[in-house]
């Protein structure tokens, strides 16, 4: 039985003072993020979807909203699709820039690999897997649509693809508004499709 998750990446958010916000509260969309999750929704209008999870975060549920107005569906919070944790959190330095520069940072990148500056990759690959087969099972026969953030999306799909899942941040495919799309028969991954229905390519942002 073939079954569509679609894994959504929420729109721009409203960061004026450039914050690498993770997990913090209070970072809504943006006027560009808004009309991205409404592309998304029209991207995603025709979809025979039955089920929408979404991240808790308020940038994922803000994109979420649109989604479940154009497919009447309503939205269920599933933690498993937030943000990864990130020690650098609250600050105005990028991991690989400016927290090179300073000794206190020094111990957070000890190893890129794991990272050990934040959540594992494994342990995210896991969580976000959980979520999709989640969405799948909900969804059966129909298709899921998974609103979440770029670093677990990249991470699934990485994870499924078999490719070892450090990796170069600016060589993720998972832009602001972008659908990650995983194809299952039954319970076996058979393809993954990749659309930007919000006609950006950039992947800043978490």
């Amino acid at each position: 039985m073939r079954t569509l998750v679609h894994l959504v990446r929420h729109g721009e958010v409203h960061n004026p003072d450039g914050i690498l916000y993770g997990r913090l509260p209070g970072y809504g969309l943006s006027e560009r993020g808004r009309e991205q999750a409404l592309r998304v929704a029209e991207h995603l209008s025709g979809a025979d979807a039955t089920a929408l999870l979404v991240s808790p975060m308020q940038r994922a549920q803000e994109t979420a909203v649109p989604i479940a107005e154009k497919l009447g569906l309503e939205v269920v919070t599933d933690d498993r699709l937030i943000e990864a944790a990130n020690a650098f959190e609250g600050r105005r330095v990028a991991v690989g820039d400016g927290a090179l520069r300073k000794p206190e940072f020094w111990p957070l990148l000890r190893n890129p690999f794991r990272p050990s500056w934040g959540e594992p990759y494994i342990e995210i690959a896991h969580r976000m897997l959980g979520a999709a087969h989640r969405a799948r099972a909900l969804a059966e026969g129909h298709e899921a649509v998974c609103v979440s953030h770029q670093l677990p999306i990249w991470t699934l799909r990485r994870y499924l693809a078999g490719d070892r899942l450090w990796h170069n941040p600016s060589k993720r495919q998972c832009a602001l508004g972008s659908v990650t799309s995983l194809v299952f028969d039954d319970e076996s991954l058979v393809d993954i499709a990749y659309a930007e229905p919000s006609g950006t390519s950039t992947g800043t942002g978490a």
